[in-house]
């Protein structure tokens, strides 16, 4: 097991603030690791820029990363996920982990068969996304609030704060019971979108998940 070995060096990137959540979270609760985060501030936000140019501006993150000894390097930002994890499998050597959009689980979870996925741009767009819910959405309905300006405002942390409210009471009233946060940005409001669901909806962030996922690909590392 990982945690009989020495420390993992584990880096975890985002365009902005908000995979540090995705951090915080892995340093809390994963025994033997170093994380380093590294964020994008000069580029911030991506979700609303062509998938090329964000490209462009990851790949020398994630190869400095590399470089620096990373032995796991975690994608918290699901546009880049969801649009470039493969081509950057092709090209760092490390073991790459994405965030993306809890479809799945979503569609597992709603009794209504509404759902809500808040995301950017990008990720809506992206051939990944789509993928997720034909494969495991068929049969639900899925609403995507315009969520365009939402990571712009944290970063900023000039919330629209009845803007969010106003969005998040719209999907409950058309019967979303699941509201799936596809963005580490959202993870930073994440209690005031429960406030504002009422207990209508159930709010899915990946967390947990994530962390789960990491501790077996560590697992599975060979380091003496």
């Amino acid at each position: 097991m990982a945690t009989k070995h020495r420390k993992i060096k584990i880096g975890v990137f985002d365009s902005g603030v908000g995979g540090l959540s995705i951090a915080n979270y892995i340093e809390k609760h994963l025994p033997n690791v170093d994380v380093r985060f590294v964020n994008d501030t000069k580029n911030v936000p991506y979700g609303d820029k062509p998938i090329d140019l964000v490209y462009s501006f990851v790949l020398p993150i994630i190869k400095k990363l590399e470089k620096d000894g990373c032995q796991v390097i975690v994608l918290a930002c699901n546009t880049v996920t969801t649009n470039l994890i493969d081509d950057l499998r092709k090209v760092i050597k490390v073991p790459l982990v994405g965030l993306e959009p809890m479809v799945k689980s979503a569609a597992q979870q709603t009794q209504s068969k509404i759902v809500a996925i808040c995301a950017t741009p990008a990720t809506l767009a992206s051939k990944r996304y789509v993928w997720l819910v034909d494969s495991f959405a068929k049969d639900v309905s899925i609403l995507e609030p315009d969520c365009s300006n939402w990571s712009r405002m944290i970063e900023s942390s000039e919330i629209n704060h009845k803007f969010i409210k106003k969005q998040i009471k719209e999907v409950c009233d058309a019967g979303a019971d699941v509201i799936v946060l596809g963005c580490t940005h959202y993870h930073w409001i994440e209690e005031e979108i429960k406030i504002a669901a009422e207990g209508r909806a159930l709010v899915l962030q990946p967390e947990q998940s994530v962390a789960r996922r990491l501790t077996t690909v560590i697992d599975g590392l060979k380091i003496s």
